[in-house]
């Protein structure tokens, strides 16, 4: 797996961001089974930088916590056969052979204030919204009910497998 890092905001935790979304993301991967080597954007920004991307790609003028951008349509979450069944070609990168599997963008102020609303650390925070949005690179949603339940159970055994807990 392959990290693209971009701090736009040169954004600093009293943690290894890099690392610990590393982390996660490989254990999101290992838990659902993706045996591709993968390709991840992830973009650290502000209140102003997401709203101009939830603007700009979904049409909500708003900031928010966390943005995915997933390059494979599944057929079922967690269903990579999709891309042997011939979407690969879509979503590899033809310099590195790797599957170009999404983007994140992560507000910075959000992690910070919804730490200290839910009464954890930031790592956790951080950790939580990097869960959540590989979870939806992987085509899981959480619209409905059933969905959401399905995701975070995933998220917090994720989490937990780790020992990222709400401290």
């Amino acid at each position: 797996m392959t990290f693209y890092v971009d701090n736009e905001v040169e954004a600093k935790f009293d943690f290894d961001f890099e690392e610990i979304a590393r982390e996660v993301a490989e254990a999101v991967l290992k838990e659902e089974e993706c045996e591709y080597d993968v390709e991840i954007s992830l973009t650290i920004t502000d209140d102003e930088g997401i709203r101009a991307i939830n603007r700009d790609y979904r049409d909500m003028d708003k900031p928010t916590d966390v943005l995915s951008f997933p390059t494979i349509n599944y057929e079922q979450p967690g269903d990579f056969s999709v891309i042997e069944s011939g979407q690969k070609s879509g979503c590899l990168n033809p310099d590195t052979g790797n599957i170009a599997f999404g983007d994140i963008v992560i507000n910075e102020a959000r992690v910070r204030s919804q730490a200290r609303d839910y009464g954890h650390s930031e790592k956790r925070e951080f950790a939580f919204l990097i869960a959540h949005s590989m979870l939806h690179l992987c085509g899981y949603d959480h619209m409905e009910e059933v969905e959401a339940a399905i995701m975070e159970s995933k998220q917090e055994k994720v989490l937990k497998s780790l020992g990222i807990t709400r401290e």
